[in-house]
Parts: structure tokens; C-alpha cells; sequence
């Protein structure tokens, strides 16, 4: 085959899904020239599963992805069909907005955002090889022998890799939805020396809307007040569409077990790892067999098609049984299936050989991104490429990289427990993974990130002044909520409210850890301040401030133990005291500090103890 160059870039991102959008976006707009390499470019930001946007944990992904700078808030609020918190009966610390997305406008309006951000090129084309020289990125060859020269290369590949979808007994070569794979990497990354694994994950049918009795069902509709994602749109989003529930049964049950000997899950067809926590519904009522029933949430595609997407009801059964199983279910009696569920396998790496960066330890300035590293979900994809593109970037203009604690960011819980711990089955966003999670709440992502992403080049001046105007509000609205009600008043809107009365003054502030809503006291006594979403903040921190305080003082110690950095060069093998699993585990990971060390599975106290000694 005759190379020629198609270009010379400081970057190129391979795959143009959440995570490559993601990465092409953060290095183009802190000013790296930056190609995008897609096998298809009607497959950007293409949602091949859920058409949603966030959901618990995810959405506080979200948005830190937003107020980092990043595209996904801004394209979530551009094309929502309903908005909804999750959690509402729970504390702040769990509560996370979910968007019923356009799936066509989604894509849609990231292509466009992509087409018009200077520095940018998209190129359609697949990735044959990245080519390495004196252990560092050269450049990328497609199969079509261009050469993208390049300074780094990150790789958001999604679930293309070597991809096959599995329906009943037909197993196709096969990307999701019927885009073609990508066959040609998984070879060179081994080379590159990556271990490579096999996971899986699925998606359920999209019916005829016209065939089904949404009488049958539960309406869900979205939250008409609820703040959107991005701190950038200053508007509720409007719900256009519902969404409805209805639920599996006897008869569903029935059909699935009677045929599990036609099931790739059970049959041996499929060996490889599936998502724990997204299960099909074989699994489900293999599994939870004293369930009566499951939930299915049927949501719509768009505005513009009658799709309608069946939550809850993955499977990789074959087309025959699918039809029986989705007609026993209420408001799916008559339902047409327009595209029918599927599983896909496809090749990821073992994210223990990437640094926290994501940069890989073996080839300088090669970058991993989205489900290559072994998760699962657009926001957790979208996360990491933000991360990896910022990072790559900033290497390149020769600036510290950007690493998240896990007292900062769910995205530094997300990313330290890749690289530290790494997974063996697709991984999962969730609030219960954050041990400080009431300290990285969704609502004060931008306090904590908005700064980092302005230093890093990659927020705006507009969207820094955002941050800084509700920062002022927001402190603003705390010391409104130091004013003293008297005791008579402070006693009425307690007692109104089933309350325990007060014979003393209060504090706005006490008023609302005695439970008084915002509201509440706002129509009471006003305003505190005309930005919604800093006196929602500031009604957070004040409920919650005891809990806060001690949280901080956690994150102290453990900062301790993240301060006391490891050498590169340590050599465990020959540091006596340590364990034989704990030399290879430190010696294959090699942890930047004390802290990530203790993180590490097959590591313990002791051997910590034996390293702290070490260092003295």
C-alpha cells in the first residue's frame, strides 16, 4: 500500500464517540492543532444505547465535565427532551439530573460544534497503526497508508475494537447499529504493550411507538424547575416528551427461562465479561429469581422519530423469542420491534498499564480514553477524554499535568480507581465509589473545577466570569442567611410547617437546619438572592456544614498519605518486608504516592508500614 501524509498534527484522536469529542474539543481549544480520526462521521457522538444524559453519579460527571470546560452539559441542555433529579428523597450528596436526550440532535449538534472549532480537522478514516519511535507517538496510519504525524495520539476507539454483535446464533462483524468495526488496532496495541481483554455489554429493542398502549403505563414525566446541566445555560429546560413505566411478568419470565439454552449468555457463545450493573433481562431473572416482576422504562428516541427505547430490557436473545417476550409485557401487547436487541464484544486494555494521566507507561504521548479502558457509559467516556485531551495538551505546551483527587472530583475517583485498582468488568459510575461525596456534590462543581480549567487554558473567559458572578452570589447568599429572624416569626414558620417552635431568635441558617426549605423561608421573607442555583448551593452547605467540617478534616489525613511521594525508579523486588503480592503489584502499578499505594488491591496496612520505613 503507497503512504502518503494526510496531515501533521500535535494531536490525533482516534474515534469520535463522547470521549473523543471530548478530547478533540479540550485540545483544539487550548490552541493544539488536532485531528480527529472516525470510522464514520455520521457515528459522532452517536448514542448507541440509552439516548440519556446522566443519572446517579453520572450527572455529577457531568457536571464537572462542564465546569472544566467541557461540550457534554452544553449539548445535554441543547437537545433534552425532559430533565429529572434523581434522589429528590435523598440526601444532596446522591442527588443527580438525568436528561432524556434527542439522539439525532445530540449527535447532530456535537458534529456541528466539532465542524466549527478552529484548529480542528476530521478526517474519515480507520486507525491501522500507531507508530512509535525511541518509545514515543510518531504519527497514526489508517488502513488507507495515511500518515497523521503527530506529537500524541489518544485513543477513544468506544466499543469498535474488533467489535461482534451476538443475536441468538448469529454473531456478526459488527460495530453497534450496524457501523462497521475497527479490526486493524487491537494487534498494534499489544505490540505497543497493552494487555488486551474481551467485555461485553447489550442493548434492548427500540419499538413502533404507534404500537403501543401507553395507557397501560405509568407516565413519568421531567421536572419543570430543575437546574440544567451546564452553568452556561441560563434557562429551565422545557419537557417536551414523556417518559413511561411498565413492568416484566410471569409470562416474561416464562418465555426467557424456557429458552436460555438459545441464550449466547448461558449457551457459551459469549465467554466474555459483561456490565455487573447494567444486567439483560436474562440475567436479571436468572438472577433475581424471586422477583415477580422488573421494571421497564419506555423512552423516547426523539423528536423527530417514533423509536421508542425499552429500558431495562437488554437482551441478546434470538429475533423470534424477543418478539414473545416484549408482547407479554403491559402497553407492548401489539408492539412492532423496529430494531431488535443485541449484545456487543469488543477488545479493551487493562487500564493498570496507564498512568493517572491516562497517558500509557510504555509509549510517551500515547493516551487511552472511554470504554478502550474497560467502562462503561457516555459520561463516564466523556470524562476521561476531557482528561486525557487536557492532559495530552498540556504536556505539549510544557505545563503540570491535571490530576484529580478523590476528595476533588468524581472524576478522580473515576480515573484513580482505573489506574490504581482497574477493573475486570466494564465499570460504573456510582455515588457509593466516592468516599467524599458529600464534598463533591453536583451542585458546587464549578467551585471546585472552574479555576483548575481556566488555569489549564480550556475555560473561557465568559464561562470564568460565569463562575466568579455566582461564587460572589453564592457567598453573598451565606451571609443573608446569618440574619436573625425573631423569635415570633423564627416560631410561626416552624410550627406552620409541622416544626418543632422555637422560644429564641434564629438564624436564617438555623431556620434551615431545623428542615425550612429555601422556599419556605423565601416566601416568608424574601429573596436571598435572584441566582437560583448559588442559594440552592448555599442552603446545601448550611444544612450540612457539621457534616462538612468533619469531612475536611478526613480529607486532611488522607492527604498525608498522597503527599509522601514514591520514587520513580523504587525497585520493590528488593525491599524486604513487603509481601511477594504486594512487590508485584506495586512493581506493575508503581503508585506516585503513599496513598495511591494503599489503594491498590493485594496491598495492605503492613506493607504500607514497610514502605513508610522505606522512605525514612
Amino acid at each position: 500500500m503507497q503512504e502518503f501524509t494526510e496531515g501533521t498534527f500535535d494531536v490525533v484522536v482516534v474515534g469520535a464517540g463522547h470521549a473523543g469529542c471530548e478530547a478533540a474539543l479540550a485540545c483544539a481549544r487550548t490552541g493544539l492543532s488536532t485531528a480527529m480520526l472516525t470510522l464514520n462521521l455520521d457515528s459522532i457522538a452517536f448514542m448507541a444505547c440509552n439516548p440519556s444524559i446522566g443519572g446517579t453519579a453520572k450527572g455529577h460527571l457531568v457536571r464537572e465535565i462542564d465546569a472544566l470546560g467541557g461540550e457534554m452539559g452544553i449539548n445535554a441542555d441543547k437537545t433534552a427532551l425532559q430533565m429529572r433529579m434523581l434522589n429528590v428523597g435523598k440526601g444532596a450528596a446522591v442527588q443527580s439530573l438525568r436528561c432524556q436526550s434527542d439522539k439525532n440532535a445530540y449527535h447532530a449538534e456535537m458534529k456541528r460544534t466539532l465542524e466549527h472549532t478552529p484548529g480542528l480537522r476530521i478526517v474519515q478514516g480507520e486507525a491501522e497503526k500507531i507508530i512509535a519511535e525511541g518509545g514515543k507517538v510518531r504519527a497514526v496510519r489508517t488502513t488507507y497508508g495515511g500518515i497523521l504525524y503527530c506529537k500524541a495520539a489518544i485513543l477513544c476507539t468506544g466499543v469498535y475494537l474488533n467489535a461482534e454483535t451476538v443475536t441468538g446464533d448469529v454473531v456478526k462483524k459488527s460495530g453497534p447499529n450496524g457501523f462497521a468495526p475497527a479490526t486493524a488496532l487491537t494487534e498494534n496495541l499489544a505490540e505497543l504493550g497493552y494487555t488486551v481483554r474481551r467485555f461485553k455489554t447489550g442493548t434492548p429493542a427500540r419499538v413502533d411507538g404507534r404500537t403501543v398502549d401507553f395507557g397501560k403505563c405509568e407516565i413519568q414525566y421531567g421536572d419543570d424547575d430543575v437546574l440544567p446541566f451546564s452553568f452556561m445555560t441560563e434557562r429551565h429546560i422545557k419537557n417536551s416528551l414523556p417518559c413511561y413505566l411498565t413492568y416484566t411478568n410471569r409470562g416474561t419470565h416464562e418465555i426467557i427461562l424456557g429458552n436460555l439454552d438459545r441464550s449466547p449468555l448461558y449457551n457459551g457463545t459469549i465467554l466474555s465479561t459483561g456490565p455487573r450493573y447494567c444486567p439483560s433481562i436474562e440475567t436479571k431473572v436468572v438472577r433475581f429469581s424471586d422477583k415477580e416482576r422488573h421494571q421497564l422504562f419506555l423512552e423516547p428516541e426523539g423528536a423527530d422519530t417514533l423509536e421508542v427505547y425499552v429500558q431495562g430490557m437488554s437482551s441478546s436473545l434470538p429475533h423470534d423469542v424477543q418478539v414473545a417476550m416484549y408482547r407479554t409485557v403491559a402497553g407492548l401487547e401489539h408492539c412492532d420491534i423496529m430494531r431488535y436487541a443485541y449484545a456487543i464484544e469488543y477488545d479493551c486494555i487493562d487500564t493498570l498499564d496507564i498512568c493517572p494521566t491516562l497517558e500509557s507507561k510504555k509509549v510517551q504521548g500515547l493516551y487511552t480514553a472511554g470504554q478502550i479502558n474497560g467502562t462503561s457509559g457516555y459520561e463516564e467516556a466523556a470524562a476521561q477524554g476531557l482528561m486525557a485531551g487536557l492532559n495530552a495538551s498540556l504536556k505539549i505546551r510544557g505545563k503540570e499535568p491535571l490530576i484529580l483527587g478523590r476528595d476533588e472530583a468524581y472524576i478522580g475517583v473515576l480515573i484513580d480507581d482505573l489506574v490504581t485498582k482497574g477493573t475486570d468488568e466494564p465499570y460504573r459510575m456510582m455515588t457509593s465509589r466516592a468516599e467524599h461525596r458529600l464534598q463533591i456534590r453536583q451542585d458546587n462543581a464549578d467551585f471546585r473545577l472552574t479555576l483548575k480549567g481556566y488555569e489549564c487554558g480550556l475555560v473561557t473567559e465568559e464561562r470564568y466570569k460565569k463562575y466568579l458572578a455566582r461564587k460572589e452570589a453564592y457567598e453573598r447568599c451565606l451571609g443573608a442567611m446569618q440574619r436573625r429572624v425573631p423569635a415570633d416569626e423564627a416560631d410561626a414558620l416552624l410550627r406552620a410547617k409541622g416544626l418543632e417552635g422555637t422560644e429564641r431568635p434564629l438564624t436564617i441558617a438555623d431556620l434551615i437546619r431545623r428542615g425550612a426549605t429555601l422556599k419556605q423561608i423565601e416566601d416568608a421573607f424574601g429573596k436571598l438572592s435572584e441566582d437560583e442555583s448559588a442559594a440552592q448551593s448555599a442552603e446545601i452547605y448550611v444544612k450540612y456544614e457539621g457534616y462538612l467540617k468533619k469531612g475536611l478534616e478526613q480529607i486532611a489525613r488522607a492527604r498525608k498519605l498522597e503527599e509522601k511521594k514514591l520514587p520513580d525508579d523504587i525497585d520493590y523486588s528488593k525491599i524486604e518486608g513487603l509481601r511477594l503480592e504486594a512487590r508485584e503489584k506495586l512493581g506493575k502499578i508503581r503508585p506516585a504516592s503513599l496513598g495511591q499505594a494503599s489503594r491498590i488491591s493485594g496491598v495492605n496496612p503492613a506493607d504500607i508500614a514497610v514502605l513508610i520505613l522505606c522512605l525514612k
